[in-house]
C-alpha cells in the first residue's frame, strides 16, 4: 500500500505509540532499527531563544478596536505609557447652532472600556488628563512611536479607580418627556469643559461648523493621558473601545426660547484615533534584548515591546531520507512564581519570516497547507496531564518536516505575543502582526541546563526501513 499522505501513516503508527515510544535527549541518538513501524521520542533541548524588541516604526496603533491608555510600572520589566488621540466630528456636517439661548448643563466625555485590562486595578488610583492637540490627526495610518504635541490647558481630568467591568446607571435626558435612568455598559465618564465646548460649538463662526474638516482644522482634536495618582502604586493599562457607539464627548445643554425651555443633548465621536506607546526598560530587560546567545531565560511584552526569535539548529543532525515526522511539539514554559501578581498571556502566537523578511504563517497555522488541522496548532496556555505545569505548547510538525528536508528556508522564526480577541484563532494574518491590544507580558524559561523545564521540541518519528 503506497500512502500519499503523511497523516494516514500517522494513523497506522499511533496504534503502536505507546509501547513502543522511545525518549532520547538530544538529536540524532541510536535507533532500534529491528522495530519498523515505531514511534521514537527525541526531546531537542538544542534550542536558541534570544528577545528581541519590535520596531516601534511597524507597530500600527490607529483605527484599532481596542486602544491602550495607560501608566504600568512593571518591576520586572520597566515602565510603559500609552497616551492616545482623538479626532473629533460634528454632530452633523454642517452643524447648525440651536437657537435661542443656550445654556450648557454638563458636558461629558465617555469612554467605553475594552477587555484587556493588566495591571493592578485594586490598590492603585489613576488620574486622566485632557488636553487639546497643536496638530490635528489624519485618517491615515499611525504607529507606535507617534509622538503628540498638546496645550497646556487641562480640559478635563479625573482621579479613578479601574472597574473595567463594572456596567454604570446613569441619568437619560429626553426632549419632550421625563428624564429616565439606565444601565450602560463599562465606562469611564469624565466632566469635559464646558467654556471649551460653548466657544468651538455654540459660539463658533459658521465657516469652522460648516464640514467636519473646517471644525477638525479649528478644534484640531484631544490628547488623553492616565498617570498613577500616587508614584508608589503599579498602575495599569486600559484597552479603550473608541467607536461611536461606545465612546463620545456628550453635551447637556438647554435652549431657552421665548418662554419655553428645551433641555437636550448633542455628541461628538472620534474616527480618528491613535496610541502613543512609550517603553522604558529595566537593566534586566536592556541586558536581555543586547544579548546574543541563547538565553536562559527570556521576555515577551505587548503593546509593541518584546518577541522571541527561535530556531532549531540540532535539526541538522536528522536524516531527512530515512525517518518520518510524526509529531512535532515545541513546549515553552514561564519561569515558575513570575505570573504573581501580574498572569502571563493566556495564549502566544508563532510565525516566520519569508524570502523578503515579511512575517507569514508556518505551515502548521496556514488553512492552506495540506497538513493544517483546525484547532491542532495551539500556543495556549494550558497544562496536560503528563505534565505538572501549565506551559505554552504549539504543534508544529509541517515546520518541521520542511526544515529537516529543506523545503524551508528559516529566514526568521519568532515567538509572539498574540490580541486576546485572537485568543479562539490559529489562523489568519491579525494573528502575527504585532499588537498593541495585549499588555501582557511573559517570563519564560529558555535554554536553561539547570531547569527541568527549559524549552523543548518534543520529536516524535519513525525510522523509515531499508
Amino acid at each position: 500500500m503506497k500512502f500519499f499522505r503523511l497523516d494516514l501513516l500517522t494513523l497506522l503508527i499511533s496504534l503502536f505509540i505507546l509501547n513502543s515510544c522511545k525518549r532520547q535527549d538530544g538529536i540524532g541518538l541510536g535507533i532500534d532499527t529491528s522495530n519498523q513501524i515505531s514511534g521514537n521520542l527525541i526531546v531537542d533541548t538544542n534550542v536558541v531563544i534570544n528577545t528581541v524588541a519590535e520596531d516601534s516604526s511597524t507597530v500600527i496603533t490607529s483605527g484599532l478596536t481596542k486602544t491602550p491608555l495607560g501608566d504600568f510600572v512593571d518591576p520586572a520589566f520597566g515602565t510603559v505609557k500609552a497616551n492616545v488621540a482623538l479626532g473629533m466630528l460634528l454632530p452633523t456636517a454642517p452643524y447648525t447652532v440651536p437657537p435661542g439661548t443656550l445654556t450648557i448643563d454638563s458636558a461629558v466625555l465617555v469612554l467605553g472600556y475594552a477587555n484587556g485590562f493588566y495591571g493592578d486595578s485594586v490598590a492603585t488610583r489613576y488620574k486622566i488628563n485632557v488636553y487639546q492637540l497643536k496638530v490635528k490627526p489624519l485618517n491615515q495610518t499611525y504607529y507606535s512611536n507617534q509622538h503628540w504635541d498638546n496645550e497646556a490647558t487641562v480640559l478635563a481630568t479625573k482621579t479613578f479607580t479601574a472597574n473595567t467591568h463594572d456596567s454604570l446607571t446613569i441619568a437619560r435626558i429626553r426632549k419632550d418627556t421625563i428624564d429616565t435612568v439606565q444601565r450602560v455598559a463599562p465606562q469611564l465618564r469624565v466632566a469635559f469643559s464646558k467654556k471649551f465646548i460653548y466657544d468651538n460649538l455654540f459660539n463658533a463662526s459658521g465657516t469652522q461648523l460648516s464640514s467636519d474638516a473646517a471644525f477638525q482644522n479649528a478644534v484640531k482634536g484631544l490628547y488623553l493621558t492616565v498617570e498613577r495618582a500616587q508614584p508608589s502604586n503599579a498602575g495599569g493599562t486600559l484597552q479603550l473601545n473608541l467607536a461611536s457607539t461606545a465612546s463620545h464627548l456628550d453635551i447637556f445643554y438647554k435652549a431657552k426660547n421665548d418662554t419655553t425651555t428645551d433641555t437636550t443633548t448633542v455628541s461628538l465621536t472620534f474616527p480618528i484615533h491613535a496610541a502613543e506607546i512609550i517603553h522604558k526598560y529595566n537593566s534586566t530587560i536592556t541586558a536581555a534584548r543586547a544579548a546574543t546567545t541563547t538565553q536562559a531565560t527570556f521576555y515577551l511584552q505587548g503593546l509593541g515591546g518584546l518577541r522571541s526569535k527561535i530556531s532549531f539548529p540540532g535539526l541538522s543532525k536528522l536524516n531527512p531520507d530515512s525517518i518520518v515526522l510524526n509529531r512535532a511539539e515545541l513546549v515553552i514554559t514561564p519561569v515558575q512564581g513570575s505570573g504573581i501578581p501580574y498572569a502571563p498571556f493566556s495564549k502566544l502566537t508563532m510565525y516566520q519570516l519569508d524570502i523578503a523578511h515579511q512575517r507569514i504563517l508556518i505551515q502548521d497555522a496556514s488553512s492552506t497547507d495540506a497538513r493544517y488541522q483546525a484547532g491542532l496548532f495551539g500556543g495556549f496556555y494550558t497544562r496536560t496531564t503528563k505534565e505538572p505545569v501549565k506551559a505554552y505548547r504549539f504543534v508544529i510538525t509541517g515546520y518541521i518536516q520542511d526544515l529537516i528536508r529543506k523545503k524551508t528556508v528559516d529566514y526568521g522564526t519568532y515567538i509572539a505575543p498574540i490580541d486576546t480577541t485572537e485568543v479562539n484563532s490559529t489562523t489568519g494574518a491579525s494573528g502575527i502582526a504585532t499588537s498593541v491590544q495585549t499588555a501582557a507580558r511573559a517570563i519564560l524559561i529558555g535554554n536553561d541546563k539547570n531547569s527541568p523545564y527549559r524549552i523543548k521540541l518534543n520529536i516524535i518519528y519513525t525510522k523509515i526501513p531499508k
